[in-house]
């Protein structure tokens, strides 16, 4: 309760007691404009926060009954290119020049050309995406492997294998898949004659590190001249194996 001091609000005049409150009356009405500011004020506020409040998206705490999921990795198979088939070599053309290089059985590097390869001569060539993957070490190698005497009784003089690969990988992967001299493995290391008939393969995309490579392929050349090409869709293997030249013999 509010307590008015008689010294400041109280007079008296012979018999009559009066009143004056002008003080209070003043004090009364600032205070109520000020609770009157404060209430138009806090309304303000409660408005505002509450518009903020609309704005922002509201927040999914985690449950904490919910366990961490582990990811686990999905391994899917190498796939290659599936780009349009293309080359600058086909049937009736000349194979351009190249040189090749490989290691001898002594370990000495050595090299040979396309001309010494297939001039005068009939020449399989035939390419892989890269030595050690699994269709060219498990398939198409060891198929010409397997099918080179039947090939030579054809008359076939030379049958190569050419990879962009070093010299040093090429020769690892002879003596891993236990080569003899059925098959030439050459390197094409710098990927010189893929890049001239047009049958570089970018995979550099894969997880795996290949790079530029060349596509799958077998051809058969008469003097260095093409005579028939089979050329696969990137790293798929359907019709450039050993039996597939057999027929084509």
């Amino acid at each position: 309760m509010l307590r008015i001091p008689k010294s400041k609000f109280w007079a008296t005049t012979h018999t009559h007691t009066h009143i004056f409150l002008p003080s209070f009356s003043n004090s009364l009405s600032l205070f109520l404009e000020i609770a009157m500011a404060a209430s138009l004020n806090l309304s303000r506020l409660l408005s505002a926060t509450a518009v903020t409040a609309s704005l922002i998206p509201p927040k999914t705490l985690p449950s904490k009954l919910s366990l961490p999921l582990k990811r686990r990795p999905i391994h899917k198979p190498l796939r290659f290119s599936s780009s349009t088939i293309s080359a600058t070599i086909a049937a009736g053309d000349k194979l351009p020049d190249a040189t090749f290089s490989f290691i001898d059985a002594a370990g000495e590097i050595q090299t040979t050309t396309v001309s010494d390869l297939t001039k005068g001569k009939r020449a399989v060539l035939f390419a892989v995406p890269g030595a050690f993957t699994p269709t060219c070490s498990q398939k198409h190698v060891p198929g010409f492997v397997e099918k080179s005497g039947e090939l030579r009784a054809k008359g076939v003089d030379t049958i190569a294998c050419i990879s962009v690969n070093d010299a040093f990988v090429m020769k690892a992967w002879k003596e891993d898949l236990k080569v003899n001299d059925e098959v030439l493995l050459l390197s094409d290391g710098n990927g010189t004659f893929t890049r001239a008939i047009g049958c570089e393969l970018d995979l550099s995309d894969k997880p795996v590190g290949l790079g530029v490579r060349s596509r799958r392929y077998a051809l058969l050349a008469e003097d260095g001249v093409v005579k028939f090409f089979n050329l696969e869709e990137g790293g798929a293997f359907t019709f450039s194996g050993a039996e597939d030249i057999l027929k084509l013999l």
